[in-house]
Parts: structure tokens; C-alpha cells; sequence
């Protein structure tokens, strides 16, 4: 697949994400775009993502209560440095 089809795809999949609208149907959405390992990834990182946002504790605290690598979550925090102001304030508001 090349650049632009894989860009493609991912605009319609953020398309088809509208359109879910129960947290039962995000679940068997998810079942159908995701591997066990992938959705365990992805709640790992929210909690990181969390952590990170509260900033009540170190990278390595997190890193050790998380039991993931501090590469997670450097990444993570590296991520959150990049994101706008509006974004880092929704999740702030939604997820503490």
C-alpha cells in the first residue's frame, strides 16, 4: 500500500469512528480493528497518558507502577509536548 492510500484510509477510519455512538458498540468496533495486544496497548498508554497529565508523579514512578518501559513513556510524554493546548486541555477536563 502506498502513502496516499494508507492516508485515505485513515481519514475514512476516523469517518466509520463517527459513526459508532455506545461505548457496547466501541467495543466490538474495536474487537474488529484491533488485536488483544493493541487494545491492551492503547489502556496502557491512556493510563500513561493520564499519569503524565496529572504530573503527581516521575517518569520512572509511572514507568514502574505501569510496569512498561521508560521508552513508553518518554514517548508518551514526548506525544503530549506536541499537542495543542485545546487537546491537552480536553484530556485534562476528561480524563482526571
Amino acid at each position: 500500500m502506498n502513502e496516499q492510500n494508507d492516508e485515505e484510509g485513515w481519514w475514512r477510519f476516523l469517518a466509520l469512528c463517527q459513526q459508532v455512538e455506545s461505548a457496547d458498540d466501541w467495543d466490538a468496533f474495536f474487537h474488529v480493528f484491533l488485536t488483544f495486544e493493541e487494545r491492551e496497548a492503547i489502556a496502557k498508554r491512556y493510563l500513561i497518558v493520564r499519569e503524565l497529565l496529572k504530573g503527581e508523579k516521575s517518569q520512572r514512578e509511572v514507568s514502574a507502577e505501569f510496569q512498561v518501559s521508560i521508552a513508553k513513556i518518554t514517548r508518551g510524554s514526548n506525544e503530549l509536548k506536541q499537542t495543542g493546548d485545546k487537546m491537552r486541555a480536553f484530556l485534562r477536563q476528561n480524563m482526571t
